[in-house]
């Protein structure tokens, strides 16, 4: 972290969950850094345009001191409409974003105690959404892959059944990444021997 004021939203990220347990302890702490993201230069009221410390109201929405407007911290973000609290919301970010082989609805279920499957299944498909950039760039030049699994289908062999069907690793290569107008663009899959 970089100051006492807590962690900089685009900076700082938890890299234990010891350090989760220290910055997002609260929901008080949660609220605050949300506050953060979406008014960086202080609380503006979207209403009148006046910024200033706005009053927090018992519902936890935010009242303009000027023109008496209520504004939901969480309107517009991921998290609008929840009824969950926040701190149980962040702690689904960083367990999603910290495991290193990905996170099933069921594991997440499990891990944050959630009661349904399907509060699993809407979160960790909305926060999938939140994690893709915008306006992000397709690969272009030369793209290093680190591994992948190989293997095709038998004719009449199903999954692991299949007896010279092997997963192997493919070993770093570098290779050209497919041009926008090619076929091996629109195929989704980049074959060194295919471009």
């Amino acid at each position: 972290m970089t100051d006492a004021s807590g962690p900089q939203p685009g900076i700082d990220y938890p890299r234990t969950f010891q350090e989760f347990e220290a910055w997002f302890g609260s929901e008080a702490t949660c609220r605050a850094y949300v506050q953060r993201l979406r008014w960086p230069e202080g609380f503006t009221c979207p209403a009148c345009g006046v910024a200033g410390e706005p009053t927090e109201m018992s519902r936890g929405l935010l009242r303009c001191r000027t023109c008496g407007r209520q504004v939901s911290l969480t309107a517009g973000t991921i998290f609008e409409g929840t009824r969950k609290p926040l701190r149980l919301w962040f702690l689904a970010m960083w367990f999603v974003t910290s495991q290193k082989n990905g996170v099933s609805a069921l594991g997440l279920q499990r891990v944050l105690g959630l009661g349904s499957y399907e509060t699993a299944w809407t979160w960790l498909h909305k926060l999938r959404r939140a994690m893709i950039r915008p306006g992000r760039d397709t690969l272009h030049g030369e793209v290093e892959v680190d591994e992948t699994y190989v293997g095709a289908p038998e004719e009449g062999k199903e999954g692991r059944k299949a007896g010279s069907k092997a997963i192997s690793q493919w070993r770093p290569k570098r290779m050209a990444a497919a041009s926008a107008g090619s076929d091996c663009a629109k195929s989704a899959t980049f074959w060194p021997t295919a471009c």
